[in-house]
């Protein structure tokens, strides 16, 4: 399978993006074309051979990984597999590449990958970084119903078939939408603890919109994804575990105001999934409730 790579940067972590795509070129097997996108900022002096896009305004997490698929033709179509890897990530392992090789050749309907991601002082990863609810041992592998958005591999045939990412969420539940289309396609998606990602623990809170983002794009992944009659119920239970959670009060006025901002600004193209596909992510352990 031919592979290629999609990096996004702000410019601002130019030592970190250029040992990451050391760790994309010693990868074993064939050569992975990696593809570093400027989203609203100017790349910085990379290696030979690594193909560069400079956006003149920041179109986000989802819409800067978008122009990088596009740079691999139509959805990617140059390629049978992209990597989608953080700028401050590295692959500490030279195997990984071909185990998502290995893993998509095997089974013809596992359409993503999601790979582990570890602190690289300690090797520790944490809960929310294993893409599953029984999160307690990361080292084991299994199906999963979402993925890690800058740790992963997609087939592009399944970009081609459900499309890329959701452009106008800018920041946070983006993999989660891909992933249920996805999988009401018929496509599977595995955590393989066995594929790292070295990246630095950090916060996701970190993020000044962190907040809004989480709670307005949550209610538009229920808008666009969700039969009628679950979206209450999923954005419910998330409204019932935000407060349980005790966030500040900046916090959780920020947090009602992205969720107001979801019912009213518009969410993209509404396409329920089958009642099949949530008994499918039922079985997997993660009903589309929660």
């Amino acid at each position: 399978m031919k592979l290629g790579a999609v990096i996004i940067t702000m410019g601002n972590r130019p030592d970190e993006l250029r040992a990451l795509l050391d760790s994309v070129a010693k990868q074993d097997g064939d050569r992975i074309e990696a593809v570093v996108v400027g989203n609203g900022a100017p790349v910085p002096d990379l290696p030979a051979g690594v193909r560069t896009v400079e956006l003149p305004e920041n179109l986000g997490i989802p819409g800067g990984r978008n122009v990088g698929i596009e740079a691999f033709g139509p959805s990617g179509a140059d390629v049978d597999a992209l990597l989608f890897l953080d700028d401050d990530g590295l692959l500490p392992l030279t195997d990984t590449a071909e185990l998502c090789r290995e893993a998509f050749e095997r089974d013809p309907k596992l359409g993503i990958i999601s790979f582990r991601i570890a602190d690289p002082d300690t090797g520790v990863t944490q809960r929310r970084h294993v893409p599953r609810l029984r999160a307690a041992d990361p080292m084991r592998s299994s199906r999963v119903t979402t993925f890690l958005g800058g740790a992963n591999a997609v087939r592009t045939r399944v970009l081609a078939e459900v499309g890329g990412l959701p452009g106008d969420f800018f920041y946070a539940h983006e993999e989660t939408d891909l992933a249920w289309r996805a999988l009401d396609a018929g496509w599977m998606i595995d955590y393989r603890a066995d594929m790292v990602l070295h990246h630095p623990t950090t916060a996701p809170s970190r993020h000044a919109v962190y907040h809004r983002m989480v709670a307005r794009n949550r209610v538009w992944l229920a808008r666009r994804n969700l039969p009628a009659l679950l979206v209450p119920v999923y954005l419910g239970v998330w409204l019932l575990l935000t407060v349980a959670r005790k966030p500040s009060g900046p916090a959780l006025k920020a947090w009602f105001g992205g969720f107001r901002e979801g019912w009213a600004k518009p969410c993209g193209p509404r396409r329920p999934m089958k009642w099949r596909t949530v008994w499918r992510l039922t079985r997997l352990g993660r009903p589309p409730v929660i």
